[in-house]
């Protein structure tokens, strides 16, 4: 595979720092944007999460201001649990945007929120019967330097109450969400104003149709979310940061179930990984600490807690790490040099034509700091293959 470099991309959580609030993190947000643009990076995309200490839950929002806040930089969702959403409320949203600026909204679809007994992305297992990297043995590959842990089994989380709490408050009560490849067609549809209700009358969304979204789908193993994206000739984004043992599979799985479409002529992959960079890999390592502490309140069924403050935290116990082991051991954490042959490396095993980058620290200037220095060294890298 070519090591050619790639356009290096933003994932943002509007993570809560302990000590901070959902105000500050959303200022937060909007002002790494602005730099994100100004540093070159090529997309701006905001997750969704509920009920948990980060401040994205209501991502569309959110999207709407960074695009307001920026102007050349594409911005969308990583992506839109669309069992808490109808199809209608989706495209219209993005209608809405893409009304005020046009041609930069990116609309990713995923599979969160659609399926009770999921435990939502940490739900690792997979979907079709296709074996996912080692699960039997249990042993950690490494490909080209890259690691591909065992995939996470969701069984180890032992109090699913919150996440069981968290679906209900966010549906009607007694609503069932659409099959997902029927929710996506809808969202199609409605996009290209060819749908039509199960009453048989044609609607049209106003904004919404017509709109230049680019559609996207988001996925982690090698199951419906991949081989739909495959079928449909969508790009695919596979999250590598999430579910490290079984995104290469996800996307062998699209690339094999891809037919070219109006949309794409060949696969179109991003993946994503989780990085910190420091000026040294010392301090890279120093500023990193608490990742360990913001998993495990994830793994633990508590949800993500306020990114903790390095200097504050003890070590993770034993049984703790256990729990989080396969996300330490892939997170990209060093100087820039360190942290940009690392994503060479997963360009390559991965094939991809795309790298979302995911940055939590507990201070903002560090955020910013991390993303400033990789995006120079990406950028040099870039320069010297040129």
């Amino acid at each position: 595979m070519s090591d050619r470099p790639v356009p290096l991309s933003i994932l943002d959580l509007s993570p809560i720092s302990a000590g901070s609030t959902a105000q500050q993190a959303l200022r937060n947000t909007v002002d790494l944007a602005q730099h994100a643009e100004e540093w070159g990076y090529h997309r701006y995309w905001l997750a969704e999460h509920h009920f948990v200490s980060v401040a994205s839950s209501s991502s569309i929002t959110l999207i709407g201001l960074v695009a307001a806040a920026t102007a050349r930089i594409r911005v969308g969702s990583a992506a839109v649990q669309v069992g808490h959403h109808t199809s209608a409320s989706i495209v219209e949203a993005f209608g809405t945007i893409d009304a005020l600026y046009p041609g930069r909204i990116d609309l990713g679809l995923g599979r969160s929120g659609h399926r009770r007994g999921q435990f939502g992305a940490e739900a690792a297992r997979p979907e079709s019967g296709k074996p996912v990297a080692d699960a039997v043995t249990g042993r950690t590959e490494i490909r080209d330097g890259v690691v591909v842990p065992p995939p996470f089994d969701p069984g180890r989380i032992t109090d699913k109450s919150r996440f069981i709490a968290s679906v209900s408050a966010l549906q009607q009560r007694g609503a069932q969400p659409l099959d997902f490849a029927e929710q996506v067609d809808e969202v199609r549809d409605l996009l290209a104003g060819t749908f039509v209700s199960p009453e048989g009358v044609a609607l049209h969304a106003v904004p919404g149709e017509g709109a230049q979204v680019r559609l996207w789908l988001f996925g982690s193993t090698a199951g419906e979310s991949a081989e739909l994206a495959g079928r449909l000739g969508l790009p695919f984004a596979a999250a590598y940061h999430v579910s490290p043992g079984t995104a290469l599979d996800a996307i062998e799985a699209y690339r094999a179930a891809f037919r070219p479409s109006a949309e794409l002529a060949e696969p179109y992959v991003v993946i994503s990984a989780d990085v910190v960079v420091g000026e040294d890999d010392a301090t890279a390592r120093r500023l990193a600490a608490g990742y360990g502490h913001w998993v495990y309140s994830i793994r633990s069924g508590a949800g993500a807690a306020e990114y903790p403050d390095p200097a504050a935290i003890a070590p993770l116990t034993a049984e703790q790490r256990r729990l989080v082991d396969d996300r330490l051991a892939t997170r990209f954490v060093g100087s820039p040099g360190t942290v940009v042959e690392r994503l060479a490396a997963l360009r390559r095993v991965s094939g991809a034509d795309e790298l979302l980058v995911t940055t939590i620290t507990h201070r903002h200037a560090d955020r910013l700091e991390s993303h400033r220095l990789l995006a120079d060294a990406w950028g040099s890298r870039a320069a010297r293959a040129a």
